[in-house]
């Protein structure tokens, strides 16, 4: 396992200990941190953007100083240093391939073998007198301390879920309150995720759009213009608000939309939603391929939308990874044949008039 670079934008100079230097950090970001965080929000560079794992030293620990471990993914490497000014204590990135700590936990990245291995690569045994780890609360999922212990000689301990209750939990000798193992997910912590999502759901829709488009605009009867606008128009604002429905509002909506499973919220949504819009439209209905048309919308933007929302599985506190797959093989079947069955409607939209 190679060192981490000292080319990294963060790091401010280097530490000297038993095993050699250490890359020393500053706690404070500067603009290109932010900027960076920014585009990772939107999925620019999203699944690159991470720090070199290994051990760092943040102010200037001595040997007694504490040791935090986290993340190499660097929105999450970012948080914990803002949070902690002014303090001496040592950083062990883990390498989950740039994935945040509750992800990389449950994909098994931020695992015990990994952090076994990185406590051996970095020297950290001769870096520091004593034998504590301090984890973030939602590692417990991929690190079994007793094996960590028995490895290593390392005690993990459990720190609080937010970066940003670090120094307080430091300063109360490694004690948490109840307000800091509580996870919550505010309306602000949900919309936060919205953008990466609308993003990839867009990136598709820029290839499938322009079809319905031209599909309809040069399929249906009439000038080119006066179909477009009447016909293919219609179908990409029909794609929208599916995008809008399970990567918008669901997200928002989510602790007053009915049930458990994600897939039925976004179909809750995905429901009402195209009831609006057919009849925002208000006709339709005089003819069989307005008819088809229109139902064929009744069944893809609820499809769309459940299937959109279970990209949101993590905003929640109930789900876990066995129940998201089962969840999955429940619903992505029916979500595929309700799109085949609308796309099955629309074309046959086509050839009847």
């Amino acid at each position: 396992m190679s060192p981490p670079r000292i080319e990294q934008s963060f790091v401010i100079g280097s530490i000297q200990t038993k095993v050699g230097p250490v890359l020393q950090i500053s706690s404070a970001l500067a603009w290109v941190d932010r900027w960076g965080s920014y585009k990772a929000r939107w999925r620019i560079h999203r699944m690159n953007y991470k720090v070199d794992p290994g051990l760092y030293a943040l102010g200037k620990p001595g040997d007694k100083a504490p040791v935090v471990v986290t993340a190499n993914y660097k929105m999450t490497f970012d948080r914990l240093r803002e949070a902690l000014p002014g303090r001496d204590l040592w950083i062990l990135a883990l390498d989950t391939r740039g994935i945040n700590v509750w992800c990389a936990a449950g994909k098994g990245t931020f695992g015990t073998k990994e952090l076994i291995d990185r406590i051996e690569s970095s020297g950290l045994a001769h870096v520091v007198s004593h034998r504590e780890l301090i984890l973030p609360q939602l590692a417990g999922p991929g690190v079994s301390a007793h094996l960590v212990k028995k490895s290593s000689g390392f005690k993990v301990i459990y720190g609080p879920i937010r970066a940003e209750d670090l120094p307080a939990f430091l300063d109360a000798s490694y004690q948490a309150t109840p307000e800091m193992r509580l996870k919550t997910f505010t309306t602000w912590e949900r919309a936060v995720l919205i953008p990466v999502e609308l993003v990839g759901a867009f990136k598709i829709a820029l290839l499938v759009l322009p079809i319905l488009f031209f599909s309809d605009s040069l399929w249906q009867t009439g000038a080119f213009g006066s179909t477009g606008l009447s016909h293919g128009l219609y179908s990409v604002a029909a794609v929208l608000t599916a995008i809008l429905a399970g990567a918008v509002l669901t997200p928002l909506l989510l602790p007053w939309l009915p049930g458990r499973a994600f897939s039925f919220k976004g179909m809750v949504l995905g429901i009402l939603a195209a009831l609006a819009f057919i009849l925002f439209r208000g006709n339709g209905w005089e003819t069989w391929a307005g008819r088809l048309e229109t139902a064929t919308w009744c069944f893809v933007i609820p499809a769309i939308s459940a299937f959109l929302a279970m990209n949101f599985t993590g905003t929640s506190t109930y789900t876990s990874l066995s129940g998201v797959r089962k969840e999955m093989r429940r619903a992505v079947p029916l979500q595929i044949g309700a799109g085949i069955l609308g796309l099955g409607l629309w074309l046959g939209s086509h050839f009847i008039s």
